[in-house]
């Protein structure tokens, strides 16, 4: 039996012999930390990552065309015929014809804008005000053609409050400094009711200005489109094509107006409702179903 001494002993030389090491293992590349500098940002943006260049979005000077051959147009009373399958149940003095007109037209280029007395009224609500000296004979001659709304500081107090009883405005010259000096253009602009030179509704005769407006219709072209209401759904498809080609021939005659280096003029015509889609136009006018007739379409729904 070895002795105490023996076992402290060995296990003394145990203590001081070198210890055993495991022998080294292969680490796969691919799990090694790369060894390249570190990426540096930099605030003034002179180093490190570089963005890549946006890339530009395609711009037209003109409004876009398309073409028109593979879409299905229709004729005038085909395009009421479905309308009016849309519109069942409304009021057939509520709901509206809109004629929606596409130019080929450049962005940057004039804007048509006049106003039309088509041979069917489509409106028959017009209230007029009249901005004119307070205590002047055109006041009382204002009042006399019909104006729902009269005067210059009370009328503009009026607007200014939000009272606007009327739905066309016009001014006449005696009070056109005044009507500047009012600063109105943020709250008549935006309704379509500032007069101006060009609509004609600043002006010296009222009685000739008034007239025009009861049963005159506005239109302006907005995006390379003029949108008219051309007629109410009880109208018939005589009715509502004679206000269409007055509708058309006004807007044929101010792009004539317009100089030939615009190289504006008609793409489409586009037949809509209040509630209903749009359809196409071909510039015909008979049904294509020999069984519907004109007539067929002019009765109450």
């Amino acid at each position: 039996m070895a002795s105490t001494n023996q076992f402290l002993a060995s296990m003394a030389r145990l203590s001081l012999s070198p210890s055993t090491r495991p022998s080294a293992i292969a680490i796969p590349n691919f799990l090694l930390p790369s060894i390249t500098a570190p990426l540096v940002r930099h605030a003034s943006g002179a180093g490190g990552m570089k963005k890549r260049p946006a890339k530009k979005k395609k711009t037209y000077k003109s409004f876009r065309s398309y073409d028109l051959s593979p879409m299905e147009q229709f004729t005038l009373c085909d395009a009421m015929r479905y309308i009016r399958a849309f519109e069942v149940g409304r009021p057939p003095t509520s709901v509206k014809y809109e004629i929606a007109l596409k130019l080929k037209t450049q962005k940057n280029g004039p804007v048509l804008r006049n106003r039309i007395r088509l041979p069917f009224p489509v409106k028959t609500d017009t209230r007029i005000a009249v901005i004119c000296p307070e205590d002047s004979p055109l006041l009382a001659e204002a009042q006399q053609l019909g104006a729902v709304a009269v005067g210059e500081e009370s009328l503009f107090n009026a607007i200014r409050e939000g009272n606007i009883p009327f739905n066309k405005l016009i001014c006449h010259t005696d009070s056109e400094a005044a009507l500047r000096k009012a600063n109105l253009g943020k709250l008549l602009g935006p309704k379509g009711l500032m007069p101006s030179q060009k609509t004609k509704t600043i002006t010296s005769n009222l009685k000739a200005t008034m007239q025009e407006l009861i049963g005159a219709d506005e239109y302006r072209e907005r995006n390379g489109v003029v949108r008219l209401a051309v007629g109410q759904l009880g109208f018939t498809p005589q009715m509502l094509a004679d206000n269409v080609k007055a509708f058309m021939g006004n807007v044929k005659s101010d792009i004539n107006e317009i100089d030939d280096t615009f190289g504006k003029g008609v793409d489409e015509v586009v037949l809509s409702s209040t509630n209903g889609p749009g359809f196409s136009l071909n510039g015909g006018f008979s049904p294509s179903d020999e069984k519907i007739q004109p007539e067929h379409l002019q009765s109450v729904m």
